[in-house]
């Protein structure tokens, strides 16, 4: 298929049926249109729909969010798979390639419904994330925390109903569904250090697939936000991670350096490791596997081994 047979065509965009993930499609679909590529939505449920009770930590295994849908790109049922680039395994399956990363939203985690300060001794904290969890546990050891689940409406529902004083969210998700107003506190990245890729969208099409090119020329791929992204899955790679193990990397662009800073936290907060780095964005996988050595010789290698 030449580009102007992609142009003339409707393609098929695979993603999940959550609100966050149809959101982020329809903006994929929204610029597309700009471009004058007309596409459509096509909801596929992953392994991960599946699991609303269970604990993703433990669960465990890599493409929870993601398997089905790529199983649908290689098989030709859609044309590209618009996915949260956390969600996304740092090794893709053959015949697959990450063909644009848009601009990074905020990737801050976000506290809804009081302020850290504000949270009394033995309050109940609420977080579908391990890495979330355990920086948490660093903070502040005297909190309550317990496992919630459950798309970002389901978990808001459940602090409004008072089964937790205190959530905490990607604030991208809650910002892209308009939901800023819920956010009681922005943590910076020195206090909870975000996971690989939290804030940006991954848009995925097969190898050698004039779709991946129509994304490109229709002004999909953030140059700084691939960069960065880039830098963070190398270090992901590098511990051996995935995206629900206690450990949190974030690099941003300035200019043409690039700025890393990464955590490994034991589960319970009583150890972790962290480092910082700064390199050239032109090399942003050579960064990521340099901090990660880094901890690695400092003691996160014993802490990933018992996490697992």
């Amino acid at each position: 298929m030449n580009a102007q047979a992609v142009r003339a065509k409707t393609l098929v965009i695979g993603s999940r049926g959550s609100q966050l993930a149809v959101w982020q499609a329809r903006h994929i679909a929204d610029r597309l249109q700009l471009a004058g590529v007309s596409s459509r939505i096509e909801i596929i449920k992953t392994t991960g729909d599946h699991l609303q009770t269970a604990s993703l930590m433990q669960v465990g295994g890599k493409g929870l969010f993601t398997k089905e849908i790529e199983e649908a790109l290689l098989a030709g049922a859609i044309d590209l798979a618009v996915h949260s680039l956390k969600d996304l395994p740092t090794e893709l399956p053959g015949g697959l390639t990450l063909a644009a990363i848009p601009e990074r939203e905020d990737p801050r985690d976000a506290i809804a419904g009081r302020r850290l300060q504000e949270l009394g001794s033995g309050a109940r904290v609420g977080t579908s994330s391990g890495r979330r969890a355990a920086q948490l546990r660093i903070l502040r050891p005297d909190l309550d925390i317990q496992p919630i689940r459950g798309n970002v409406d389901t978990r808001l529902r459940k602090l409004h109903a008072g089964e937790f004083e205190a959530i905490l969210l990607a604030a991208a998700g809650l910002r892209r569904l308009g939901l800023e107003h819920e956010i009681a506190e922005l943590l910076s990245p020195d206090e909870v250090c975000p996971a690989a890729g939290q804030g940006a969208l991954a848009i995925e099409t097969r190898v050698e697939d004039e779709v991946a090119e129509t994304c490109r020329e229709a002004g999909l791929d953030h140059g700084p936000t691939r960069a960065a992204v880039r830098c963070e899955r190398a270090a992901l790679e590098s511990l051996g991670g995935g995206c629900q193990l206690p450990l949190g990397v974030y690099a941003e662009c300035a200019g043409d350096a690039l700025r890393v800073r990464a955590i490994v936290v034991s589960p319970d907060g009583a150890r972790h490791v962290r480092g910082q780095a700064e390199g050239r964005a032109a090399n942003p996988e050579v960064l990521g596997q340099r901090i990660a050595s880094e901890l690695l010789s400092r003691g996160a290698a014993g802490i990933l081994s018992e996490s697992r």
